[in-house]
């Protein structure tokens, strides 16, 4: 299970929703081996006074969080880290305005479906 939430100021990321999810998608598969008929975005666009930004970052700063059930490898992480990195740049987003969490947590903690996480067999691997 892999949940992402992306924030930015509202004209900027308004207009490029549907190419960011798809390239949100393409790394999640990627680097993680996630399904393709598994996608889950929020996007989260903020006007000019709701949202707050470093120094150095333009009005494109955006910043995308990813939730995950624990066991993905340091490397898978990194490697979804670096594809995003990289293949954000073409929608205009720069490596200096994103920014990217990942928050992970044991299957018990998740709920989905009518069970709790752990008591579910997933149709892909959560260990890559």
């Amino acid at each position: 299970m892999v949940q992402t939430k992306i924030y930015g100021l509202r004209a900027h990321l308004d207009p490029i929703k549907l190419q960011l999810s798809d390239v949100i998608h393409s790394c999640v598969m990627d680097a993680l081996q996630y399904p393709a008929d598994k996608r889950a975005h929020r996007f989260f666009s903020l006007d000019p006074s709701d949202f707050f930004y470093p120094t150095g970052r333009t009005e494109r700063y955006t910043i995308i969080e990813f939730s995950m059930i624990d066991g993905r490898t340091v490397e898978a992480k990194k490697q979804l880290i670096r594809l995003m990195f990289e293949r954000v740049q073409p929608l205009g987003i720069s490596t200096q305005d994103l920014e990217m969490t990942i928050f992970e947590n044991p299957k018990h903690n998740w709920g989905f479906r009518g069970l709790p996480g752990d008591e579910h067999q997933l149709n892909y691997k959560i260990e890559v």
